[in-house]
C-alpha cells in the first residue's frame, strides 16, 4: 500500500509539472513570435566541411581564383597526323583538332589551352587570350 501512493504521488507531481509548463509556453506563445530559421554556413575549406557524395569536390567551399601563370615552354608537340584538310596534333599526350579546347598536364600544373590552327611541323594555340606557336619536336 506505501508503494501505491508514492507512486500516486509522482504521477500527480509530473501531471501538476507538465501542466504548468503547458500554461507557462501557451502565455509566452501569445506575447512573444519567434521564427525558427535553418543556417547553414558555407565550409571555408575542405577542413571545415565537404560533400558526403563528392568528397573531392570543391563547390561548396569558396575558393579564389588563383593567378596561374601558365607555362608554354613545357607545352610539346610530339606529333601531327592526318590528311592537309583535318589535321590532328598531340599536344602533351592529348589529342586535338583545330578548334579543339582543353586542359592539358604540364610540370607546373593544369593549361587550358584551344587549339588554333594545326600546321604541316607546327600547332598554333591559344593561352590565357594570347597566340603561341608550339614547333613539332624532331625525333
Amino acid at each position: 500500500m506505501n508503494t501505491f501512493k508514492i507512486n500516486l504521488c509522482l504521477i500527480t507531481l509530473t501531471f501538476s509539472v507538465v501542466g504548468t509548463i503547458n500554461a507557462r509556453a501557451e502565455n509566452n506563445s501569445s506575447t512573444n513570435t519567434v521564427q525558427i530559421r535553418s543556417i547553414f554556413i558555407a565550409p571555408t575549406s575542405n577542413k571545415d566541411g565537404r560533400d558526403p557524395f563528392f568528397p573531392e569536390s570543391t563547390r561548396m567551399v569558396q575558393v579564389a581564383p588563383t593567378n596561374h601563370v601558365a607555362e608554354i615552354s613545357s607545352l610539346k608537340v610530339p606529333g601531327i597526323s592526318g590528311p592537309p584538310d583535318h589535321r590532328l596534333a598531340i599536344i602533351n599526350n592529348h589529342t586535338f583538332a583545330a578548334g579543339d579546347e582543353g586542359d592539358v598536364l604540364t610540370t607546373t600544373g593544369r593549361i587550358h589551352l584551344r587549339c588554333v590552327e594545326i600546321q604541316k611541323d607546327a600547332v598554333i594555340v591559344e593561352v590565357n587570350g594570347q597566340l603561341h606557336r608550339i614547333i613539332l619536336e624532331q625525333e
